[in-house]
C-alpha cells in the first residue's frame, strides 16, 4: 500500500491509495492530530511547524512496511531532518571523542593561536577546554558552576568563528540580569566596546523596528528578555531568515525554559532552527527532574532533537519510579558528548571562610513582639485541624512570612501579604503601637553589630555586600550606613535596569560597575537575592558578604555566596561569609536548613546528572519549618 504526504497552505495532507489505513492505522493518525476529511478524502492537520510529524509519519509507515510518498515540499522538509540527523551524530560522535581525549590536533592548535594572538584575555585552562568542546559539537551546552566563566568562553568562540566567517551576530536571551555582564564581559575578553542593541522593553514599535536590519548594518551583540521575546519571536525569526545574517543564539541561564509547553520555552523553540550555531548556559541544568533536559536539547537541535519521543517515554517512567541510575543512562548516551561542565573543585579558587554566626540578643521591644507572635501562632496551631487544606497551607506559609518580617524589622509587620488575612497583629492590642511607632522608639540590634563588622571592613579598606530578603529592610539598611560615614548603594527588585526609561537614577549595571571599581565611589552594596544573585559579579573588589536575615531559598542562597567567589579574581583572594542570627529564633532555624540544603546540593554536583529534587528552587520549606517548629509532638 502507498501513502502520500503532502503539505501545501500550511496543512498536512495525508492519503492512501486503500482505505486500509483509515481502518487499521486511524487512531495512530487521529492521535497526532489529524482529522479525517471526508469530501478531500484525507486526513488533514493543520502546522506551522510539520518537521515533527513528517519525521514520525515516515518512521511509523516504515515500521509498518507500508510506502510513503513524498510531495516536493515535504520532500525537502525531510531532506533537512536529514542533515539535521547527520550532523547531530558526528555532533556527538566528536563530543564524546573531546570526552575521551581524542582531540583533533590540528583545528585545536589553530583555535589556540587565534586565542594566543587576538584574544586580549588569557583563558583558564578549563575555559580553552570548554571552548574546544562548544567548536567540536557545533551546537552545545555549558553546564559549568557559576562563576567558572561560561561567557567567556562563548565570547571567544563567536570571535573564532567570525572571523572564519561563519557568525556575524550574537542573539543572547536571559534575564535582565545578564545584559550589563554580557556588555562588559565583551569589552573585557574581546578588547573592543560591542555594537549592541537591547530588545527589551521600551516602546514596541520603535522595538520592532530594529529587527529591520541588513546584514551589512548588523551590530555585534543583540540582547533581549524572555518575556520580550515571547511577544517578539517573530520579529526575531524575520530577523535571523531573511537577511542573510550568520546569527549565534545563546540561550543564558537557560533553566528558564526547562518547562515542556511553557511560553517561554515555544518562544526560544520557535527562533532556534533560524540562527546558525546555538549554545545554552546554565549552572543548574536538571533542577528538578531528568525531564528538564528535554526543551534545552530542543533547542540546541531543533531540526533533530537528541532525545526521541521513545526515551523521553523511558525518562519519564524510570524517574517516577526513582530509577534515576536508568534515566541518567539514557540521558548520557543522548546527550552527554553534547554538553561540558567545569566543576568547583576544578577551579582551583581560595577558600571560602563561613565565620561562626554572630549570634544577637533582640532588643527589648523586638523581644516583645517576636514573643508574643510566636505564642499567638502557637494558639492559632491547636485550632488548624478545622481548616480547610488549602486555606490552612497559606496560613501557615503567612504566618511563618511574619517571623521572618520579626526577625529582620518589625514595621514590616504592617505590610499586607498576598492571600493572607488572618488577624495576627491586630489581635495583639498594645502591640500595636510599638509596630506603628518603631523607629521612634528603638532600633534592630542587627543594625548595630552589621555597623560594627562594616566599621571593621572598611578599616582594612575592604568593600562589602550586605544581603536582605525585604525591600525596607534594604533601605534601612543603607540609611544606616549613610549616618556612619559610608557610602552604600542598594540593588532590589525595582532598581532600573539599563533599558528602562529611567534616567535620574543609577541603573543597576552603572551600580554595580562603580561598585567593583576600586575608586567608584560605593564601597558597601545593599542587594536582595531575588533582584542580585544571579548573572552578577562582585568578587573583583569584594570578597565580604554579610547576611542581615535568610529565607528558606537554597539556590538563591547559593547563588549569592557565588558573587564574591568566582574565576577572576577569587584564585588567590577568600571569601569571608557572616550571618547575623537573632538569639532563640527561627533565625538558626533558616540557616540550618540551608547549609544542609547546600551541603547535600554539593554532595551530588560533580555528577553529571544531578538532579536537585532537594526542593531548592521551588517548593514547601516554609511548611516543612512550620512543622519542625509548631507541629504537635
Amino acid at each position: 500500500m502507498t501513502v502520500t504526504l503532502a503539505y501545501a497552505d500550511s496543512q498536512l495532507i495525508l492519503r492512501a491509495a486503500e482505505p486500509y489505513l483509515a481502518s487499521r492505522h486511524k487512531s495512530q493518525i487521529q492521535f497526532w492530530g489529524f482529522e479525517l476529511n471526508a469530501e478531500k478524502g484525507a486526513f488533514i492537520l493543520s502546522t506551522d511547524d510539520p518537521l515533527g510529524l513528517i519525521v514520525k509519519i515516515k518512521n511509523y509507515l516504515d515500521k509498518n512496511d507500508k510506502i510513503l510518498e513524498l510531495d516536493t515540499t515535504t520532500e525537502k522538509i525531510y531532506k533537512q531532518y536529514e542533515r539535521g540527523a547527520g550532523a547531530l551524530a558526528q555532533a556527538i560522535h566528536q563530543g564524546r571523542s573531546f570526552k575521551d581525549g581524542d582531540i583533533d590536533i590540528r583545528p585545536t592548535n589553530d583555535f589556540i593561536t587565534f586565542m594566543k594572538n587576538e584574544i586580549p584575555r588569557t583563558l583558564k585552562d578549563h575555559q580553552i577546554k570548554a571552548a574546544l568542546h562548544l567548536l567540536n559539537v557545533q551546537n552545545g551546552a555549558n553546564f559549568s558552576v557559576p562563576g567558572a566563566g561560561k561567557t567567556t568562553v562563548v565570547l571567544s568562540v563567536f570571535q573564532y568563528l567570525k572571523s572564519r566567517g561563519e557568525l556575524d551576530s550574537l542573539f543572547v536571551v536571559g534575564p535582565p540580569a545578564c545584559f550589563g555582564p554580557w556588555i562588559s564581559e565583551y569589552e573585557m575578553v574581546l578588547g573592543e566596546r560591542p555594537k549592541y542593541e537591547i530588545l527589551a522593553g521600551g516602546d514596541v514599535d520603535d522595538r520592532r523596528e530594529q529587527y529591520k536590519v541588513s546584514k551589512a548594518d548588523v551590530l555585534d551583540l543583540y540582547l533581549t528578555t524572555f518575556q520580550t521575546l515571547q511577544r517578539d519571536w517573530p520579529n526575531v525569526r524575520n530577523f535571523m531568515r531573511l537577511h542573510g545574517i550568520n546569527v549565534y543564539l545563546v540561550v543564558d541561564e537557560a533553566h528558564y525554559i526547562k518547562q515542556p509547553g511553557g511560553q517561554w520555552a515555544d518562544a526560544v523553540l520557535n527562533i532556534a532552527g533560524h540562527s546558525k550555531k546555538r549554545c545554552i548556559l546554565t549552572g543548574t541544568p536538571f533542577p528538578k527532574s531528568f525531564t528538564d533536559a528535554f526543551n534545552l536539547f530542543d533547542v540546541l537541535w531543533p531540526e533533530s532533537p537528541p532525545i526521541s519521543e521513545q526515551d523521553r517515554h523511558k525518562i519519564h517512567y524510570f524517574s517516577k519510579h526513582n530509577q534515576s541510575e536508568k534515566a541518567g543512562s539514557i540521558l548520557d548516551e543522548k546527550i552527554g558528548p553534547l554538553f561540558y561542565r567545569v566543576r568547583k573543585n576544578d577551579l582551583h579558587l581560595a577558600d571560602q571562610i563561613f565565620h561562626d554566626p554572630v549570634i544577637i540578643n533582640m532588643n527589648e521591644k523586638e523581644r516583645q513582639i517576636y514573643d508574643a507572635i510566636v505564642e499567638h501562632v502557637k494558639k492559632l496551631s491547636e485550632s488548624d485541624y478545622k481548616r480547610n487544606f488549602d486555606i490552612l497551607m497559606r496560613l501557615r506559609q503567612g504566618r511563618m512570612m511574619r517571623l521572618r518580617q520579626c526577625i529582620s524589622y518589625i514595621p514590616l509587620l504592617k505590610t499586607a501579604i498576598p492571600d493572607y488575612d488572618e488577624e495576627l497583629i491586630t489581635e495583639i492590642f498594645l502591640m500595636s503601637n510599638i509596630i506603628s511607632n518603631y523607629d521612634e522608639i528603638e532600633r534592630p540590634a542587627k543594625i548595630d553589630k552589621m555597623l560594627e563588622l562594616v566599621n571593621v571592613m572598611r578599616n582594612r579598606d575592604e568593600k562589602a555586600v550586605v544581603w536582605s530578603n525585604f525591600i525596607e529592610t534594604l533601605k534601612l539598611i543603607k540609611s544606616a550606613l549613610e549616618r556612619a560615614g559610608h557610602n552604600p548603594e542598594l540593588i532590589y527588585g525595582a532598581t532600573p535596569t539599563q533599558n528602562s526609561t529611567v534616567t535620574a537614577e543609577l541603573t543597576r549595571e552603572e551600580v554595580i560597575r562603580r561598585f567593583v571599581k576600586p575608586n567608584g565611589g560605593i564601597d558597601i552594596l545593599v542587594a536582595n537575592p531575588a533582584a542580585c544573585a544571579e548573572s552578577i559579579s562582585l568578587h573583583k573588589t569584594c570578597s565580604n558578604a554579610i547576611y542581615y536575615d535568610l529565607s528558606y531559598n537554597c539556590a538563591q542562597y547559593l547563588q549569592s555566596l557565588d558573587r564574591i567567589h568566582r574565576v577572576g579574581g577569587s584564585e588567590d583572594k577568600e571569601a569571608h561569609y557572616y550571618f547575623l542570627l537573632y538569639a532563640n529564633t527561627i533565625d538558626q532555624d533558616i540557616l540550618l536548613n540551608v547549609r544542609k540544603k547546600a551541603h547535600n546540593m554539593y554532595s551530588i554536583i560533580d555528577k553529571d546528572y544531578a538532579v536537585y529534587s532537594l526542593d531548592m528552587f521551588e517548593g514547601n520549606e516554609e511548611l516543612e519549618a512550620y512543622e519542625r517548629l509548631f507541629g504537635k509532638d
